[in-house]
């Protein structure tokens, strides 16, 4: 058998490459591929913070006053209104001091600008945010208190200024609302999963589902620019169905329980950047609905920019989920940073998370030059197996995460660098971290189970080399020894001369002989084809000992369609056989070749 020497495309690159090691050149033949970043530009180019007319109404002309006292939410309704009729303009909070006030609706065409030394203050009493709204509550619709700032249909909307919005959220019930809203939770996803409609789905006065801080449900052209937003009830700031949204240089501050930052939910062409996240829970989250109800909506999260932030803490600094269950599509995080806040730390720098209920498909989230630390409990962590707030209601739908790049993940003091934990009936396919490096690490070694076509490439942890670059072994199933199965070349897309059908019996195999320079830990990465719909399984054995039981080759859509499965192995210096048997009557898929990085 004599092996080829070719360029790694997949596989989970897990082992450590020895110091010194010389690495064969890549093949002049290879071609660098198309960078997702290239979609980036145009993105941007679709994102236009809106503009408004030269006209000024300040709140004080409409009755409010600045003593902390006066109940201000006449007068914003009134100022908001004469400048939307007017045409649109600046609704002025001037910068004197604090303005009291219960929920603020704003309306198309109107700017509420709160200048340095303006505090816009939130009443306490639950009261003040009624009559109920249509709204969202992690992720399923419903009718509940008005968030604190609020818009819906509405078009050209900003908040600006450098002044302050403060919730004022511990001065009320909200925080109590925690220990007490598990029936009503529970209730409202019963409620969705039964398909009770939105408008009976009904809460607030008497219930215990707290309101956002600040909601654009179905709005276009926002911007949220400059100001200081402090002490929500629950996330902050949560455009909802939205498009052309624009945040920068906001300063979040948030402690208790579901404060995130910024939480885009079902929205598109969103560019976050030069804000200041000091948050008790994620900082930037990218959400599309949960469960059964945000599949009904059926709306992903799509063209979303994050660009030059700081974050302070806690939980996730760039994340996606949990409720994702509409989707989400080409995510974009560059040049963001994670410090030590004065009371919080970051949990995790980059964070994918959902479970077996969310369905719904994450693709295409890219993450480059994400430096510093500490985080708590792990650098970069996907989990398919999140249930942290309960695993949700109504049927099983696997969700699918596939197709993720990290690179310029620069992280230092954490107990683990990098870990993909994915499910067992849809595994983390397509993820590529390059260019890294991880510096005080509890648990240096990565961690990946059921993800496939995992390639780590230059990262460092603690010093040590995994993946020192895209080269490996290449051993054409064509040349191995073949038990009950046959060389073809009758569908396309295949290395080499051919690839192995597999006879349906179980017991056919294919058996490599694979030749290490050292003894370790492997990646054994197989392209195969399997044009059925149904998994045929094979158990992995090395020298003699099986590595991975019945491990899985599910279906790729077509002969023609060829896709890559890794398991890690413990590999012998000298010769060593890797053989792939079918465990069923189906047989093996068509298999192509077996690549290895040793």
């Amino acid at each position: 058998m004599h092996p080829s020497r070719r360029a790694v495309l997949t596989g989970a690159l897990l082992a450590p490459i020895p110091a010194g090691a010389v690495l064969p050149p890549a093949p002049a033949t290879a071609r660098p591929l198309v960078s997702p970043w290239a979609q980036v530009p145009a993105i941007l180019a679709r994102i236009a913070p809106p503009a408004f007319p030269d006209r000024t109404f300040p709140i004080t002309d409409y009755g409010a006053r600045p003593d902390n006292t006066t109940d201000c939410t006449p007068a914003f309704r009134a100022a908001i209104a004469a400048c939307n009729a007017a045409g649109g303009g600046t609704v002025l909070v001037p910068g004197t001091g604090r303005f009291r006030t219960g929920k603020i609706h704003l309306l198309s065409n109107v700017r509420l600008h709160a200048e340095a030394g303006a505090t816009i203050r939130f009443r306490s009493d639950a009261g003040s945010y009624l009559p109920n709204v249509y709204t969202r509550w992690q992720g399923i619709e419903c009718y509940n208190y008005s968030p604190f700032i609020y818009a819906r249909g509405q078009t050209n909307l900003a908040l600006t200024g450098s002044g302050t919005i403060d919730g004022n959220a511990a001065a009320g019930p909200w925080f109590g609302f925690d220990d007490e809203r598990g029936p009503d939770w529970d209730r409202l996803q019963q409620l969705a999963v039964d398909g009770v409609p939105v408008e009976q789905r009904r809460f607030g006065d008497s219930h215990y589902l707290k309101p956002n801080m600040i909601q654009f449900y179905d709005c276009r052209n926002i911007l949220v620019e400059d100001l200081d937003i402090r002490n929500p009830a629950m996330w902050t700031i949560h455009p909802v169905l939205s498009r052309n949204i624009t945040i920068r240089r906001v300063k979040i501050y948030s402690r208790g329980a579901m404060v995130d930052g910024v939480d885009p939910e079902c929205c598109s062409d969103v560019l976050i950047e030069g804000c200041s996240f000091d948050t008790g829970d994620d900082g930037t989250v990218i959400k599309s609905g949960r469960d059964t109800d945000g599949r009904r909506v059926g709306v992903p999260s799509t063209d979303i920019v994050i660009r030059d932030n700081t974050y302070y803490g806690r939980w996730g600094a760039i994340t996606v989920g949990s409720e994702m269950s509409g989707g989400v599509r080409n995510v974009f995080a560059e040049n963001n940073r994670i410090l030590a806040g004065s009371s919080y730390r970051s949990f995790h720098a980059v964070y994918l998370k959902t479970n077996n209920r969310r369905g719904g498909t994450v693709d295409g989230v890219h993450v480059r030059n994400l430096t510093g630390g500490p985080c708590d409990r792990g650098a970069f962590f996907i989990d398919m197996n999140y249930s942290l707030t309960g695993p949700g209601y109504g049927p099983i739908a696997n969700p699918v995460i596939q197709n993720l790049t990290v690179e310029g993940l620069n992280i230092t003091d954490s107990p683990f660098a990098i870990k993909l934990s994915g499910s067992s009936a849809s595994h983390i396919r397509n993820v590529t971290i390059s260019d890294s490096t991880f510096t005080q690490i509890d648990t240096p070694a990565p961690q990946i189970s059921n993800a496939d076509d995992v390639v780590l490439r230059n990262v460092r942890i603690n010093g040590v080399l995994y993946g020192g670059g895209p080269q490996g072994t290449r051993y054409e199933a064509e040349s191995a020894t073949i038990s009950q199965g046959a060389v073809e070349s009758n569908h396309a897309g295949f290395s080499g001369s051919g690839f192995v059908n597999y006879d349906n019996v179980a017991g056919s195999y294919v058996e490599f002989t694979v030749t290490a320079p050292t003894a370790g830990t492997a990646p054994l990465t197989f392209r195969y084809a399997n044009g059925t719909t149904a998994n045929r399984p094979m158990d992995i054995a090395v020298n003699g000992t099986v590595v991975a039981a019945a491990k899985p080759f599910t279906g790729t859509g077509s002969w023609t369609t060829w896709q890559s499965t890794t398991v890690s192995a413990l590999l012998a210096a000298g010769p060593n056989t890797v053989r792939a048997t079918a465990t069923t009557a189906g047989g093996g898929p068509n298999l192509d070749y077996l690549e290895v990085m040793a």
